[in-house]
């Protein structure tokens, strides 16, 4: 599955920027991203630490106000939070301790004011299954691991089907085993429902693996390239073309990590 640029994009960002005001001096975060999103498309964002990349997507999730440009889904302008657009985090801590996973699945759409308990259920179950947590839906967040929780948020985030799926950094926290089998469950979840991702990294390697299209930030917050990734998948980290792309985006960011 390689990159798409006939298709057209289900995400818009036009010149987005992000300042805020420190001891009286304008700090700029971002400064006119501009990019493309298409239907389907697993585009990775990557940088060195404190360019902005979760900046980026709290915007995009509406979580934090733009100060210029804009961004459009679907060819809407969107300024509040939305089932569209849904973000996960690196921090493993994203369920609530007193549901088991079932229910934490679940209670998104019960607070929608879904009425079809029994379809609910049934598509939580499928849910769960897809990301190989079927006989754990009755467990409590506290008995799981790490990998486990994040799977499961992946879960609910699945059920919601947003337009957009935005993670940031979700396997940073983990031990490089249960990573690489998570980036691989990703990868196939992403082919077989059509997800479109954005996924921010500063993991070189990542983004190899996962990508179809790597924004590079600089430091400072702007847009330096976009790369097209068209490797074959299952991608080698040891083959010649993989150690050459990384070779081509380090030389990117080298000067970059001060």
């Amino acid at each position: 599955m390689g990159y798409d640029a006939m298709k057209d994009p289900i995400l818009q960002v036009k010149g987005l920027g992000k300042s805020f005001i420190q001891r009286g001096i304008k700090k700029e975060v971002l400064k006119g991203i501009s990019f493309d999103l298409v239907e389907g498309e697993f585009l990775c964002i990557l940088g060195p630490s404190g360019c902005g990349k979760t900046t980026l997507l709290k915007c995009l999730a509406s979580f934090e106000e733009t100060t210029e440009g804009s961004f459009l889904l679907s060819g809407e302008k969107r300024s509040k939070p939305g089932r569209d657009r849904i973000m996960i985090f690196q921090d493993f801590n994203q369920l609530f301790p007193w549901k088991n996973l079932l229910q934490n699945l679940l209670f998104p759409l019960q607070m929608e004011g879904v009425r079809d308990k029994k379809r609910m259920v049934e598509e939580g179950f499928n849910i769960l299954e897809a990301v190989g947590l079927k006989d754990y839906a009755r467990y409590y967040p506290h008995t799981l691991s790490g990998g486990m929780k994040q799977r499961a948020v992946i879960a609910r985030a699945l059920l919601l089907n947003p337009r957009v799926l935005l993670m940031d950094e979700p396997f940073g926290s983990l031990d490089a085993q249960i990573r690489f089998s998570l980036q691989n469950l990703l990868v196939t979840l992403w082919k077989e429902r059509n997800l479109s991702l954005l996924f921010v990294t500063h993991d070189l390697e990542e983004a190899i693996l996962l990508s179809q299209r790597i924004i590079i930030l600089s430091f400072e917050g702007e847009v330096k390239t976009i790369l097209e990734n068209s490797l074959e998948r299952p991608r080698d980290p040891y083959s010649p073309e993989f150690q050459r792309m990384r070779r081509r985006i380090y030389s990117l960011i080298d000067p970059l990590t001060r």
